[in-house]
């Protein structure tokens, strides 16, 4: 039998801004070396004394999880200074283990890129749709 409904055109989906974009795929491999960074700190028992090993990976899971929970937040503001708190206490695992500044120098750098970058490309975008709609 057929169904005489019309069909139903699905619904637009949501205009996602460049930083939007660009800066949850940062986040998105970030979290995964994140992890891994947890197991280096778990592998070198870089912890200090006192601090079972298995903490490394404990916070390299919630470093995963946070920072890939927050990729997904990046449509509101609070979302993006939370973007920017992860590069923060992720620069502060280098003190633990100094490798860890070589991550946050490159992935603090893409994220900032994101961010600031993105957010003046994604201006010049809508300035340039304001104008074509107007002429």
């Amino acid at each position: 039998m057929t169904d005489n409904t019309p069909e139903q055109a699905p619904a637009p989906r949501r205009y996602r801004t460049l930083p939007e974009k660009v800066g949850s795929v940062v986040l998105g491999f970030e979290s995964i070396v994140v992890f891994l960074a947890g197991l280096v700190i778990f592998g070198l028992s870089a912890l200090p004394e006192g601090i079972p090993r298995w903490w490394g990976v404990v916070a390299g899971s919630v470093g995963f999880v946070i920072t890939l929970a927050a990729s997904g937040t990046l449509r509101w503001r609070w979302g993006r200074i939370l973007g920017w708190a992860i590069q923060v206490v992720i620069a502060l695992g280098a003190i633990l283990v100094p490798a860890i500044l070589l991550v946050t120098i490159v992935f603090g750098a893409l994220y900032a890129y994101a961010m600031i970058g993105g957010s003046k490309i994604e201006r010049r975008v809508q300035q340039q749709r304001r104008e074509a709609g107007s002429a």
